[in-house]
């Protein structure tokens, strides 16, 4: 690699870790400083105008505020070292793009979204468990988050002088996105498995950590996870869910894995 080249990745490598990453504790790492996870964002589903999926008595974005409020007390209580968002505490609607950026504006270092699933009435009694999504990169209709945001940089006066040289364009500067986008996948990917292990051991069945093109995931600057807790339209489920005893594993699972996935990474 010539001189040149390597001037060049090393621009796009500090533009990258100080705009895009803006400051998250993987960026730090990858500066040589310990990784410590201290900052976590719980995205209850919906809210507002938005109910999500509907159950026979209970909607999805009541539940998945009364999970998250539970989750988030816990943390406060036994893990008071870390610091807790919430990308909404009431019931009120925040657009998509609004609860990624929540996450990347705090710098955090986790990212976990709450939901519950659903089918249609036909095969309501016959669906039922839990899943973890992640980011995904598979897909070739779906465009990495980085390249779409950075395609607005092009729009700005003078983006070169001002970027110090940096190209959107440049097939460089997608290799070294895609770098990062796949350790935030991994770490995502990690996470997600802790989650659904932990739903196994409450009885849950497990329907596996999956990859999907999910809009909230693709935008966070974080390991990212968005956990279906069970399915609303299964009567069993919906009564599991809504119950003191269902809500409070729920919570000991999301717990439980972020305590091992902390542990597992410092």
């Amino acid at each position: 690699m010539s001189g040149i080249c390597r001037k060049e990745m090393r621009k796009y490598f500090r533009f990258f870790v100080c705009t895009l990453l803006a400051g998250s504790s993987l960026a730090v790492k990858a500066q040589g400083e310990n990784y410590r996870v201290k900052t976590i964002v719980i995205d209850p589903g919906h809210g507002g105008n938005k109910p999500g999926a509907r159950g026979s008595f209970s909607t999805e974005k009541n539940v998945a505020l009364e999970v998250a409020l539970k989750l988030g007390k816990r943390f406060e209580e036994d893990m008071p070292e870390m610091k807790v968002l919430f990308t909404r505490k009431t019931d009120v609607d925040v657009d998509f793009l609004k609860r990624a950026a929540i996450a990347n504006n705090a710098k955090a270092d986790l990212f976990i979204s709450i939901h519950c699933n659903s089918v249609a009435s036909s095969r309501a009694r016959s669906t039922y468990g839990t899943e973890t999504f992640v980011a995904g990169l598979h897909r070739i209709d779906e465009q990495n988050v980085a390249i779409r945001e950075n395609a607005d940089i092009k729009l700005e006066k003078n983006y070169k002088e001002k970027y110090d040289g940096y190209d959107p364009n440049d097939p460089e500067t997608f290799i070294i996105l895609s770098l990062f986008r796949n350790n935030f996948r991994a770490k995502s990917t990690e996470i997600a498995k802790l989650i659904q292990s932990n739903y196994e051991k409450n009885d849950r069945i497990n329907r596996g950590v999956k990859e999907q093109g999910l809009l909230i995931l693709q935008r966070a600057g974080m390991p990212a996870v968005l956990t279906e807790i069970g399915f609303i339209s299964n009567p069993a489920e919906e009564k599991y869910m809504n119950s003191e005893k269902g809500q409070n594993e729920i919570v000991d699972a999301i717990f439980n894995a972020v305590k091992k996935y902390k542990q597992q990474n410092e």
